[in-house]
């Protein structure tokens, strides 16, 4: 059996070494604290989800403190109440400074911590990500490795180095976390070992209906109005395969609309024929804009996004900025489209 798993499918170096580094970490101690990035998606939130699950199972403390409030679709994925701590409640500054470790799961940045940053030692940080390194990285070691469909992926060599048996809420907050971030194994970053790890993770007990049916079946009315608004303000530049959607907080505002119900809305500009990136601008506040951006191409969007203070995947990023709705349409329109056509000269 390869080294570092307890299956046969073996983990990739020189991952294999710093994950087990992180795995003999956090089992000598008695508590964990996990985080994630701001607005955490599926792969964050399902990666912390995981991680908790197994970390208990043998005996761990772990608490939860994310720089921005858990997923409400995600807490089905939780094994128990009482996980998650707000970064805001007097006891986490405590929480965190107890902890024997800090995992940060699904990003390496400083700025994608948010609040959390200024209460992280470097010395007991560590990352566990599949994001390009950005420029200024929290703590001091870990994983930061892009060949990873997903962290979810990482989680899943995390536990496998452990050699303990899995318990079923970690199989399936794992199974989400990379069905989330490979599309419904549709991107490009789906691999024969992404479908490999599905599988092994059906075996220990995931249900693959009842996640679709969670994820992706039912979705609260607020979410097809907002879908509605966004059509309605979605715009398309054939000549330069350019897509971008426009949701005013007053719109938001007017629907109710949660940070959840914006998951997977710009698919719907990224599907237009021709399309090579597609954005999608969301005003969170007076002067301040969140951009999603994405490519279905050989377009790098995490160069525009760095462009604004973010970062991500090569076809997937994203970012937070200071100005106008109006004043943010235009400069990272303008940014796009110059690299639209480096591109195309490349």
């Amino acid at each position: 059996m390869p080294a570092g798993t307890s299956n046969g499918l073996a983990v990739p170096e020189p991952r294999l070494s710093q994950l087990t580094k992180i795995v003999e970490r956090v089992r000598a101690g008695r508590r964990v604290v996990l985080t994630t990035h701001v607005n955490a998606d599926a792969d964050g939130a399902g990666s912390e989800a995981a991680v908790a699950a197994w970390l208990e199972s043998i005996g761990v403390g772990v608490t939860i403190i994310n720089p921005t409030p858990f997923p409400e679709s995600l807490r089905f994925l939780l094994h128990r109440d009482g996980l998650v701590v707000d970064v805001d409640d007097p006891a986490a500054p405590a929480l965190i400074n107890e902890a024997c470790c800090l995992l940060v799961l699904d990003t390496s940045e400083e700025n994608r911590v948010g609040a959390l940053n200024a209460l992280l030692d470097p010395a007991k940080t560590f990352v566990v990500d599949h994001h390009p390194p950005g420029p200024a990285v929290v703590g001091q070691g870990g994983v930061q490795d892009p060949s990873a469909a997903a962290t979810g992926e990482l989680v899943y060599d995390m536990i496998s180095i452990a050699g303990d048996d899995w318990p079923t809420a970690s199989a399936i907050a794992a199974y989400v976390a990379i069905v989330s971030d490979t599309g419904s194994f549709r991107y490009s970053n789906t691999t024969w070992r992404t479908h490999a790890i599905a599988s092994e993770l059906l075996a220990l007990g995931v249900n693959p209906e009842e996640v679709f049916q969670r994820l992706f079946a039912v979705v609260p009315p607020r979410r097809i109005l907002l879908l509605r608004e966004a059509l309605a303000r979605l715009e398309h530049d054939p000549e330069q395969g350019l897509a971008w959607m426009v949701v005013p907080k007053q719109v938001s505002d007017s629907i109710g609309s949660t940070s959840d119900d914006y998951e997977g809305l710009i698919e719907h500009a990224r599907s237009i024929e021709g399309t090579r990136v597609a954005v999608l601008f969301r005003e969170t506040a007076p002067g301040e804009t969140k951009i999603s951006l994405r490519s279905t191409g050989p377009v790098n969007v995490n160069r525009v996004a760095r462009q604004f203070g973010g970062g991500g995947h090569v076809k997937a990023s994203g970012a937070s900025v200071k100005l106008a709705l109006d004043d943010a349409v235009k400069q990272v329109r303008d940014a796009v489209r110059k690299e639209i056509e480096l591109t195309r000269r490349s």
